[in-house]
Order: structure tokens, then C-alpha cells, then sequence
């Protein structure tokens, strides 16, 4: 039975205080024992949330994917399992974008996460260039096939993708839940061919492209999305909780 997932990614926002104070609000939401919350602060709030955290899991937006080393500014994976992470995200579109990672690069992060028995969110889609010319299926899945499909059926287990269409993010444009149900259903399809049906059946996908308490009860519904990994909407504890109770 797939996981239903509501993952917030905080990004580079909020203030210690701010961060505290928010999370415990969420920490605080009576949400159903089906649904799994994770949130992905700056790093440098981490560790006091993990203190606190009892029903919310809390994870890492980003790591440098060698165990130690001359890597100044850097935080390794080792250290983030050290301190009690246990989810971390990769292949964010800014991440792609802002920093220059490679399909390859975030092959390298997918490796070294796996290899800790770490829970990975592998982040895939496209740009409204590729959408316009109907080339985003075949964009996404090269993204899966580049850094994540190496990989083997038991080590996938560890791994949950989220489709997010950048193209649907500050744009004006909005996706619609068939535009978002096709390319799950098109993800899914793809782990069936490359994994087999136990895969296919069991991996939870979600839906990254502006999910907020007003498209997340119809995004939901569709039978190939598993949840959602929020942006902005992940920022307020209300709405946080809107998205989280949408089933």
C-alpha cells in the first residue's frame, strides 16, 4: 500500500524563532495516522526540531555528498544522520537551476543516501520550454533514468519522487489535476517497465507544482499522486494543515 506523504519544504525562510514556533504548531495538528508529515527546514534549525518532533519527521533540504573532507560551507550526509535525519531531498528544480546540479551530480547525492539506509525525495520536472514542445515526458523519465534507476528494486524502497512542473510555479500558468495525473500515471508506468508491478505498486509520488488548500483535495483524488511537497504553503500551519487532512 503507497505512503500518502505531505512533505514541507521551507526552503530559505523563517527566522529561529519563527521556526520554532511554526513547527510546533504543526507538531500540534490532529492529522489522520494514514498520512506521513515530513518538514525540511534551513539546516541550521534541524537539530532543535528534532528534539521536539514526536509526529512530524524532519528532514534536509540539501548535503554534499562525501563523508568528510575540505568541502568548506558543505554539510555531509554522514553528519545529517549523525544529528537523526532520516529524509533528505534531491534534485530540487532551484537546486538544478541555482546551483548547477547535474543529473549526475545528484546520482552521486541518490548514492550516497542510499548507502546510509537514508529515505530520499528524488524531485523531477520540467521548465515551460520542454512543456511547450510536448517534450516532458521524455525530459522527466531521462531525469529518473540518469540518477535514479541504477538503483535496485530493494534500494528504491527507500525512495518516494516528486513530480514538480516548474513551468506551474511563478509562471501564471496553473497545472491542472489531469496534467498532474498524467505524468504520475506516466512516472509510474516507467517503474513498472524498469522494476516490475511490486515497484510500480508500492512507490508514492508527489505532486510539487503549487499545491496549496484549494487544488490539494482534487490533486489528491487522482489515483497516481501520493501527496504533495509544499512550498509556500508549508509556512503557514493552517494551510499546512488544510493540505494534510485533503484526503
Amino acid at each position: 500500500m503507497r505512503k500518502k506523504i505531505v512533505a514541507g519544504n521551507w526552503k530559505m525562510n523563517l527566522l529561529h524563532s519563527d521556526a520554532i514556533r511554526l513547527f510546533s504548531e504543526i507538531e500540534n495538528q490532529q492529522v489522520s495516522e494514514d498520512v506521513i508529515r515530513i518538514v525540511f527546514p534551513p539546516c541550521i534549525y534541524i537539530s532543535d526540531l528534532i528534539k521536539s518532533a514526536k509526529n512530524v519527521l524532519v528532514g534536509a533540504q540539501n548535503f554534499y555528498p562525501k563523508e568528510n573532507g575540505a568541502y568548506t560551507g558543505e554539510v555531509s550526509i554522514n553528519q545529517l544522520k549523525d544529528i537523526g535525519v532520516n529524509h533528505v531531498l534531491i534534485g530540487h528544480s532551484e537546486r538544478r537551476m541555482f546551483f548547477n546540479e547535474t543529473n549526475e551530480f545528484l546520482k552521486e547525492k541518490v548514492d550516497a543516501a542510499i548507502h546510509l539506509g537514508m529515505h530520499v525525495i528524488f524531485c523531477c520536472g520540467e521548465s515551460l520550454e520542454v512543456r511547450d514542445t510536448n517534450n516532458h515526458e521524455s525530459f522527466v523519465i531521462n531525469q529518473l533514468n540518469s540518477s535514479l534507476y541504477h538503483l535496485t528494486s530493494d534500494q528504491l524502497k527507500l525512495v518516494t519522487i516528486a513530480y514538480e512542473p516548474i513551468w506551474a510555479i511563478g509562471t501564471g500558468r496553473t497545472a491542472t489535476s489531469q496534467q498532474a495525473e498524467e505524468m504520475h500515471s506516466h512516472i509510474r508506468k516507467s517503474v513498472l517497465e524498469r522494476y516490475g508491478n511490486e515497484s510500480a505498486d508500492s512507490i508514492s509520488i508527489l505532486y510539487g507544482g503549487s499545491c496549496n488548500p484549494s487544488n490539494a483535495k482534487e490533486l489528491f483524488s487522482c489515483s497516481n499522486v501520493d501527496g504533495g511537497l509544499i512550498g509556500g504553503a508549508s509556512l503557514k500551519a493552517d494551510d499546512f494543515f488544510s493540505i494534510s487532512t485533503a484526503y
